[in-house]
């Protein structure tokens, strides 16, 4: 029997203790009491941290520019969506509207409050109710992706949407007027949940379910702006911003920040004072504002396709769906003339669900996802002056975050192939209505 010497027994000894303690973290971590625990954390902490602008009877982010148009309204003024054109679909007026229930000064703690109760929502269901060790670990997931985002995720309409997305993707197969109705209702508060029903319509065996929820809910909000006069405004959130310039942070504008940054051709980073964004400018810009629609609608037409050749060749119905979605969501920001930092949510709840059954791909998807989403708040809020301003180090973090974007995209669409192409030689996955909380089974 081989002898080892004193000190490679003790470095032994050390590595399997250190190990054992690792494996000891992650049992206690994955229990109801820890998850509980990790969330009323995370949202104390934010709490905290906004606390200063709550007892002013302030508000910071989005919100106020929200709580302006709460305030005009519920003062007997125009309603936006309603009287004028509005950026926003009409269900945005829940959470706008709803957090000016108790007046402006308590604007910023009623949107916390209402953040935080659809966050936990969206972790009881992810983890079913703590009793789950996988759902956990996409709890966990989750959070970890807010709180990286949190400078956004606390102020934006994301934070509503983004748990309702996940509660609607987990009770896909078990509830799927119920989650058709979830999905319909985010996306009229905010557009981008179009693309999971995208995704859905594509694959899932109950599309029929809901389409029609989601014909539901669109009748219902055009039968509301309609008795209120505000049916021509109903869908001016498509034509809004149409004649955008390009904003500094979309991946699209990288070479023209390059350009300013370098400072030739006439390249400038500008405040758009309008929409209180900034955008750049440069040489033949105007053709790539004019052609990131149709690069947009032609991405998400593609991917389309892809996902229904896929699904005829019996790919994996979990897998394609999730996969399908994801695509289609960050196709919606790579192509998008408008790049805010908040769009990293929008990828979020698509990996979160994903990580209920957590193949190799996802877990470097999420990986990845969440380094990205750590760069974006590197460069909004912390170094976004500096970016401003076109610093070597701000540009640099910039393109590398763009760069990880358009990465996340190509795999995805990568990964779609993959599936239909491994399809002719598994079964076809079975879409079922089991009782388990996954959004396909």
């Amino acid at each position: 029997m081989a002898e080892y010497p004193d000190a490679d027994r003790t470095a032994v000894a050390t590595q399997v203790r250190r190990r054992a303690q690792a494996a000891d973290v992650a049992d206690r971590m994955l229990t109801k009491r820890w998850l509980v625990r990790s969330f009323a954390l995370l949202h104390g902490a934010s709490l905290l941290a906004l606390l200063p602008v709550i007892l002013a009877g302030g508000t910071v982010g989005d919100l106020p520019l929200y709580r302006e148009w709460a305030m005009e309204a519920f003062e007997g003024g125009p309603i936006v969506g309603i009287d004028a054109d509005w950026v926003y679909p009409l269900l945005a007026w829940l959470p706008i509207g709803g957090s000016n229930l108790l007046g402006a000064a308590l604007y910023q703690l009623l949107w916390f409050l209402m953040t935080a109760a659809l966050n936990w929502w969206a972790v009881w269901v992810l983890s079913e109710g703590g009793r789950s060790r996988r759902g956990m670990l996409a709890a966990y997931t989750f959070m970890l992706g807010f709180l990286l985002l949190s400078p956004v995720a606390l102020l934006r309409l994301e934070g509503i949407t983004g748990p309702l997305v996940i509660v609607g993707l987990v009770w896909l197969s078990r509830r799927p007027l119920v989650a058709g109705t979830l999905l319909a209702v985010a996306t009229w508060i905010k557009v981008w949940p179009a693309m999971v029903i995208g995704a859905v319509v594509a694959v899932h065996r109950e599309r029929w379910l809901v389409v029609l929820a989601g014909l539901g809910v669109t009748v219902a909000t055009a039968a509301v702006s309609a008795a209120n006069g505000g049916l021509p405004h109903l869908l001016s959130f498509l034509t809004t911003q149409t004649d955008r310039a390009l904003q500094l942070e979309a991946p699209i504008a990288t070479p023209w920040v390059w350009l300013a940054a370098l400072d030739v051709l006439g390249a400038r980073v500008y405040q758009n004072r309008a929409l209180a964004t900034r955008e750049v400018v440069g040489p033949l810009d105007g053709g790539a504002i004019l052609l990131s629609t149709p690069l947009l609608l032609a991405g998400v037409a593609a991917i389309c396709v892809l996902l229904l050749w896929a699904r005829r060749r019996g790919a994996d119905v979990h897998d394609l769906l999730l996969v399908g979605a994801f695509a289609l969501v960050a196709a919606s920001i790579v192509f998008n003339k408008v790049g805010s930092p908040q769009y990293l949510l929008w990828l979020l709840p698509v990996a979160a669900v994903a990580m209920l059954r957590p193949t190799a791909w996802w877990r470097r998807m999420t990986a990845l996802l969440l380094v990205t989403s750590l760069l974006t708040t590197l460069v909004f809020p912390i170094f976004y002056m500096p970016l401003v301003r076109l610093e070597w180090f701000a540009v640099m973090l910039l393109s590398v975050r763009n760069a990880l974007l358009v990465a996340l995209l190509i795999a995805a669409v990568a990964r779609i192939v993959q599936l239909g192409r491994d399809g002719l030689v598994a079964p076809p996955a079975r879409v079922g209505t089991s009782t388990q909380p996954l959004a396909v089974v």
